[in-house]
């Protein structure tokens, strides 16, 4: 049988925490600045790059990479001085997190690109921005407006593979249905290790897709499907003896299709 693999396993994790009962977790810019400071002190010493961050009024995504097996050690760090702080101002107590966090592990360059996307447009879905780079808690703002970023993110995607002006077209990019939908799949998925390897647990087997494929439509609605599911195009071109060329054109023009 294999293992569920530990959230904290070194890589990619896109971590999302609220309030408990949803309730507000940053009362003013000073408390969203403490965080900043609390989340750079802490992916200093654990040794996390900080790729990008939203702070959103009652909860913040965060997407980092861990060096080692200690996201979970990380976080507790995080959310407890946080928590700290927060009861001490507001001279409350009580558990201030709804739950201990929410993250989820990537392991594909497409889910990690749209999830960046998904994130600096956070602000805009809840109507706090127009568009990316207006609301000031998320990393383009400081990008955009050439601020001092802290040094947790000085190894970000989006400050290491990007100038401002393909970052404004890459971020500027409204996401796609289709694309909420694919990031819903991706959060269904459970990942194990199993012979030192990393495995997904799809929704169905891989085959099941390709059962009844007899026409072209049919096919291409296969791929696409599986290819949300998490399926690589390497592993779907392989099965159905195509390039991964024309796999990639095919996933393209279904994702411009409205309602696939």
């Amino acid at each position: 049988m294999p293992t569920r693999l530990r959230v904290d396993l070194a890589g990619y994790h896109h971590i999302i925490n609220r309030g408990v009962n949803r309730c507000d977790i940053f009362n003013s810019t000073d408390d969203k600045e403490m965080f900043l400071q609390i989340l750079n002190k802490s992916a200093t010493i654990y040794k996390a790059i900080v790729h990008d961050y939203c702070l959103m009024d009652n909860h913040y995504h965060i997407l980092l990479e861990t060096s080692k097996d200690n996201l979970s050690l990380l976080m507790r760090v995080i959310n407890a001085n946080y928590a700290k702080y927060f009861n001490k101002k507001y001279k409350r107590s009580g558990h201030l997190w709804q739950d201990r966090y929410k993250s989820k592990y990537i392991i594909s360059d497409n889910y990690l690109y749209t999830l960046l996307r998904y994130i600096e447009n956070n602000p805009l879905e809840a109507s706090m921005a127009t568009k990316v780079c207006e609301y000031p808690y998320t990393l383009s703002y400081v990008l955009f407006n050439a601020k001092t970023y802290y040094p947790c993110c000085n190894d970000s995607i989006l400050i290491k593979e990007f100038d401002i002006k393909t970052l404004n077209e890459f971020l500027g990019e409204p996401i796609s249905e289709d694309e909420l939908e694919y990031l819903k799949a991706k959060e269904k998925q459970k990942i194990y290790k199993k012979d030192n390897k990393i495995e997904i647990n799809q929704s169905k087997e891989f085959l099941e897709y390709f059962y009844e494929t007899d026409t072209k439509i049919k096919r291409d609605l296969a791929i696409l499907s599986a290819y949300k599911d998490g399926y690589t195009q390497v592993k779907i071109a392989t099965h159905l003896k195509l390039s991964t060329s024309m796999i990639s054109k095919i996933i393209k023009s279904g994702y411009s299709i409205t309602g696939v």
